[in-house]
């Protein structure tokens, strides 16, 4: 996911196979082997090095205000504005309700385990997504003499559009495959 982002995976990292990950880490979840804490790492944006985002693995079935307190002290001690924390099950109201706190200044996206399970944008179903610079949008818009409104549009909520971190007011290309005119090409509006 980060680095379908566009954050810096290293090539050995991506191609760590499931033996390797055992070894380094361990194979015995219930004995806490690995603890999912091991697991949280730092990564960096590759076109800017100064954008960080902390991917967060908690221990806690249920995750409330105190865990996200001290993730968000985490990230204001290293200057960190944008997190995912990575969840076994549900968060609680409160917890919420501090996330939604946080933001603007705070982006802490919370995803279940079960929803990082497989990789959706591999799935032969979905088409290829991909995240237009304001530039490209700008230009696209002034080609069609369209406004944004005009535009189709994908909710934030969308499993593809959380996967890529896409946030309101972004625009979006999807390319799908198309028998008769070889692929067909839709831009979206992030609501």
């Amino acid at each position: 996911m980060c680095h379908d982002r566009g954050y810096v995976i290293t090539q050995k990292e991506l191609d760590e196979t499931l033996e390797e990950f055992k070894e380094k880490f361990g194979d015995k979840p219930s004995e806490n082997q690995p603890f999912r804490r091991d697991l949280n790492v730092l990564v960096a944006h590759n076109d800017d090095h100064t954008d960080l985002m902390f991917i967060f693995f908690l221990d806690e079935e249920k995750v409330g205000i105190k865990e996200i307190r001290k993730l968000q002290q985490q990230m204001e001690q290293k200057n960190v504005f944008k997190a995912i924390m990575v969840m076994k099950n549900t968060m609680t109201s409160q917890g919420k309700q501090k996330v939604a706190e946080m933001a603007p200044k705070y982006i802490l996206e919370c995803f279940r385990d079960l929803e990082l399970i497989i990789n959706i944008t591999e799935h032969e179903l979905v088409p290829e997504h991909v995240l237009m610079k304001p530039e490209e949008q700008t230009e696209l818009l002034n080609k069609y003499k369209m406004k944004e409104r005009d535009l189709m549009r994908i909710q934030a909520e969308d499993p593809v559009a959380r996967y890529y971190g896409l946030k309101r007011g972004e625009v979006i290309k999807i390319i799908r495959k198309s028998e008769t005119a070889g692929r067909y090409i839709t831009y979206r509006l992030v609501v």
